[in-house]
């Protein structure tokens, strides 16, 4: 379990394993600000309400010039299937080995139903166009979090 990534730090670098079978590398995106988001599994009740959510607001994400990437340890199909399922119009990263939750600090022990478990924590990522990260929000609430994402895009 790792340290989670506070505001003003560099973002780890990494390489993930697209929904599309290509390979994404957060550096190749400076340029841009990045929402990355870890979410526990594909196609549960919060996760598609979550990515839903992003995906309605694409016209608005894409004028900020921001890249929406999502983030769980499924594998690339089953990214590929819950991309198709609701047509969501942003990659999907393989984090099977969940380095990368760990690196960021979405890795971690969780308790439902009375059982605790090690698994990804709910979480988003704002990194700016030098690979900063931003702003962090720790157990995300799904409903109003993409407000929430684009209100602090506009402060950049």
């Amino acid at each position: 379990m790792g340290d989670w990534i506070e505001p003003g730090s560099k973002a780890p670098d990494f390489t993930l394993l697209a929904d599309d079978g290509t390979q994404v590398t957060l550096s190749q995106l400076q340029g841009r600000p990045v929402v990355l988001y870890f979410y526990p599994r594909d196609d549960t009740p919060g996760c598609t309400r979550e990515a839903c959510s992003f995906r309605d607001r694409k016209a608005e994400l894409a004028k900020l010039g921001a890249v929406v990437l999502g983030v769980s340890a499924d594998d690339a199909a089953s990214h590929g299937r819950f991309r198709d399922k609701y047509q969501l119009n942003f990659r999907l990263l393989a984090d099977t080995d969940h380095a990368v939750a760990t690196a960021y600090g979405a890795w971690g022990e969780k308790t439902r139903f009375g059982k605790r478990a090690m698994g990804i924590q709910r979480s988003t990522y704002l990194i700016d166009a030098e690979g900063v990260v931003r702003r962090v929000w720790k157990s995300v609430r799904v409903e109003g979090h993409d407000e929430e994402v684009i209100a602090a895009l506009r402060a950049l």
